[in-house]
């Protein structure tokens, strides 16, 4: 996973910027939400004594508009937001969002896609977060069978989430082709994905097609195409979408086609538990959307 550390000077610089601000808006105790706003709270106090960290925000109410919520990071904002309905603002040192509540007040945005590395964070935190996550469901992670799972989990999720740090620019070369005016298509590709409800696997197969506009592509670019997507927290149809979006925007073909079939573990080892369910997705441009003729070809092809 791409890290994006921050360095000891750029963490001072950023309490000192949020010292400011509590210094400009006259807030003189601060809350810092565990873990991360914590460290937070305690490195603005010893930058500015006149500062009071509090245990509760709810249990100081004489204080009200004298209390700043402090936080490291502002990310999907779902914390910083349980305080702001309650009527308080919060502060973080850095902000994956520029678009962030008005409530919220940050010092430097981060790139979103990077895992933010802090100065009190050791190397293995990551694995940490696994062990946690082994202990939330019961388990003893210090026997002999879980040992060395950290590891091993952090090293296969490295492997199937990889399309995260892979661009499809990056593997969409296009040929100059004049001769090629019909389908394309390369069909029952195997594929697997990871369901973003329940981080569930889901696999099955892809069928990729486009009618070429003038420009081809080699074969083996639709399957790393699809797995590029596939290789990310997912629903089904988005995977669908982002191929054909994709091919229509590097190869501008007359249209493009995406039909999937694929078993959900999160259906069937869960909730309705049906196994020999398969959930089938498409997503069509151009011709294969306003042509049935040619629509009606890509079906019968990939059946």
């Amino acid at each position: 996973m791409n890290k994006f550390t921050v360095t000891q000077e750029l963490y001072e610089r950023a309490i000192k910027d949020l010292c400011i601000y509590c210094k400009r808006y006259d807030y003189t105790h601060i809350y810092g939400i565990p873990r991360g706003g914590t460290q937070i709270a305690v490195s603005m106090v010893n930058n500015d004594r006149s500062l009071t960290i509090i245990d509760d925000p709810e249990c100081h109410k004489v204080y009200i508009g004298k209390i700043l919520i402090v936080d490291d990071l502002f990310d999907s904002g779902r914390t910083a937001m349980k305080y702001i309905k309650k009527g308080f603002r919060v502060a973080a040192a850095f902000s994956k969002k520029i678009d962030v509540h008005p409530d919220v007040f940050y010092t430097k945005k981060i790139p979103d896609n990077l895992w933010a590395v802090f100065p009190w964070e050791a190397e293995n935190d990551e694995e940490e977060l696994v062990t946690r996550m082994l202990e939330l469901i019961g388990e003893d992670p210090t026997r002999e069978g879980l040992v060395e799972t950290p590891k091993r989990v952090l090293k296969a999720w490295k492997h199937w989430f990889q399309g995260y740090n892979q661009n499809p620019a990056d593997i969409m070369k296009t040929f100059e082709d004049d001769t090629s005016d019909e389908i394309v298509l390369l069909k029952d590709i195997e594929f697997y994905s990871t369901c973003e409800h329940h981080l569930a696997p889901f696999l099955g197969k892809a069928h990729i097609a486009y009618i070429p506009d003038g420009k081809i592509l080699g074969a083996s670019k639709l399957a790393r195409l699809l797995d590029i997507y596939a290789r990310r927290l997912q629903i089904q149809e988005r995977i669908a979408q982002q191929v054909v979006n994709a091919i229509e925007e590097y190869l501008k073909p007359k249209g493009a086609a995406c039909y999937i079939e694929a078993k959900h573990l999160c259906i069937s080892s869960r909730g309705v538990e049906k196994q020999n369910s398969v959930f089938v997705t498409s997503a069509l441009t151009g011709c294969f959307k306003d042509n049935p003729a040619a629509r009606a070809e890509f079906f019968s092809m990939i059946k």
